[in-house]
């Protein structure tokens, strides 16, 4: 068994015991899940405007903190748990983004940057985003769960395939399909 998969089934191993009430295991657990949380954060915080207020760390320890208040659950494996992480990473910045804006009384809209199909990046707004993918959600909840696992998550091409029981080819076509559809929504919200 390769390194990769040794911490893989150690990680999965300890989610298990974590759900069973083995504290011991969310020890372990954090040691080994925390730097791929932060590579998380940290990949997701590069694509934010310059000034942004929320730090890596922070992003970090607040997920943290909610994937321990997190009712006992039912770990299946290493792809699931990151799954839920990155939900909970687009709450939070949602979260951040709406209190941001409350603050600014309306004028400061949180831009963000999301990979357009042509592979050029472009300016989003995180709160026209998120609406974006609740209305994707209820067209096709695959493709948003897709863009959620790529875009908030960090998850490759490959990890967002393997974590979603899809095809790499379905999950390349699936990708192109839910960013024309977030963009082409996006601006026919923003009119």
């Amino acid at each position: 068994m390769a390194m990769a998969e040794e911490c893989e089934h150690e990680i999965t191993l300890l989610l298990k015991q974590w759900s069973s009430g083995d504290q011991q295991a969310l020890e372990r657990l954090v040691s080994l899940v925390y730097p791929e949380l932060r590579a998380i954060a940290a990949r997701y915080l590069t694509r934010e405007r310059a000034g942004h207020t929320l730090q890596c760390t922070a992003l970090v320890h607040e997920a943290y903190l909610r994937l321990v208040r997190t009712p006992a659950k039912e770990w299946n494996d290493r792809k699931h748990f990151f799954a839920v992480a990155a939900r909970i990473v687009r709450e939070i910045l949602v979260d951040h983004a709406r209190a941001r804006r409350t603050y600014k009384r309306g004028s400061g809209r949180v831009q963000v940057t999301i990979e357009e199909a042509a592979g050029t990046p472009a300016a989003v707004d995180l709160l026209d985003l998120d609406a974006a993918l609740e209305e994707l959600h209820k067209i096709d909840a695959q493709q948003s769960r897709l863009v959620e696992l790529r875009f908030f998550g960090g998850l490759s091409i490959e990890e967002t395939a393997e974590t979603l029981g899809i095809s790499t080819s379905t999950a390349k076509r699936e990708w192109t399909t839910a960013k024309t559809w977030i963009r082409r929504h996006m601006q026919g919200a923003s009119r």
